[in-house]
């Protein structure tokens, strides 16, 4: 490696060890085992949570059939993981569906069960949010985030007058939801507008969910970023795309179990990732059990592999296309701009 390369990912390699060794005693830390999972805390909840949670988006896609979804559900409940991530417009709603049919019979009381809604406005939001509750046959959920924070005006619509936090904020009063939080994948710069806003509201948010792997380290990077601001915040950190649904594996310089450690390595609350056979759920449970605190010079080389493949974001296309951008896909999800927008609104614009 030539030396300016080098210095660049020690740099890189000393913002996340710095990031890590402030969380030993945070939510990076395991606070117990069950089954064969550890645990860890998430955020200022004082909830303990599996470090590997259950991708939604995986266990709704067609290739699997319905029994076979809820197996590996189960499997994965009976073997510790309790973290189940979904979102209502996961496979037109079979994601959540096949959730619901899974936590009957003693799994949701087991389940730490979360979802996520598209809606800007509070009359979509609450429109998905009751659906989600009647597909996962459940009177409440345990976490609801935004979904798909992409655009930098998605922040000033969620916390608008008549915005979706409204929606939220009511629901958590009435019971229906414990926590609230907020996911994307587009640009870190996105994310921190959307803790500005939240802030300017008198609002904190629970938890963010976003991508960190081992390309995330090098381009347009949440890892160094916003996981820094989450921490200071007391925000528990969910990592999503550690394989980018496996593109990051075609680069061919990472393998399935490094690409699970290097997100376990940062404060991470939980590690979402797809399942969808066996093979995962064992990979999952082993990259858990094998974990350990990576060395500055085990993560200077994985970043050094990773590096050139990383540069340009060719293998983390959900932040360089639109591929992976289902809301804009269907605009429709986000509801109609809110009353105050249209009243403020020149006539024929």
């Amino acid at each position: 490696m030539e030396r300016r390369q080098f210095m660049k990912t020690l740099a890189a390699v000393s913002i996340l060890r710095s990031i890590a060794l402030g969380q030993q005693g945070g939510q990076m830390a395991s606070v117990e085992k069950r089954g064969e999972m550890p645990y860890r805390t998430l955020g200022k909840t004082g909830v303990h949570v599996s470090m590997v949670g259950l991708g939604g988006f995986h266990i709704g896609q067609k290739q699997l059939e319905d029994q076979e979804a809820i197996r590996l559900i189960h499997a994965a409940v009976d073997r510790g993981i309790n973290f189940m991530d979904n979102s209502w417009d996961y496979n037109a709603g079979q994601s959540e569906i096949r959730m619901g049919k899974a936590l009957q019979g003693g799994y949701r009381e087991k389940a730490f069960l979360m979802t996520k809604i598209d809606g800007r406005t509070k009359e979509e939001a609450n429109r998905q949010l009751n659906q989600s509750l009647q597909r996962l046959q459940t009177d409440h959920i345990d976490l609801v985030q935004h979904h798909e924070v992409i655009r930098f005006d998605d922040p000033d619509r969620i916390f608008a007058d008549g915005g979706a936090n409204e929606a939220l904020v009511e629901a958590k009063k009435s019971g229906k939801i414990r926590f609230i939080g907020f996911t994307g994948h587009k640009d870190p710069h996105i994310h921190l507008y959307m803790l500005k806003v939240a802030s300017e509201h008198g609002f904190h948010f629970d938890t963010v969910q976003m991508p960190l792997n081992v390309m995330d380290a090098h381009f347009r990077s949440f890892t160094q970023m916003v996981v820094p601001e989450a921490v200071t915040q007391g925000i528990g950190i969910l990592g999503m795309k550690s394989m980018g649904d496996q593109i990051i594996l075609k680069s061919k310089t990472v393998t399935p179990i490094e690409c699970l450690h290097f997100a376990m390595n940062l404060p991470t609350s939980v590690v979402i990732t797809g399942i969808t056979n066996n093979r995962d759920l064992d990979q999952a449970f082993r990259a858990a059990k094998d974990f350990k605190p990576m060395t500055e010079t085990e993560v200077a080389v994985l970043l050094s592999r990773t590096e050139q493949a990383a540069a340009r974001g060719d293998y983390e296309l959900f932040k360089t296309s639109a591929h992976f951008d289902s809301t804009a896909k269907h605009p429709e999800w986000l509801g109609a701009e809110s009353q105050h927008v249209q009243q403020l609104a020149p006539v024929g614009s």
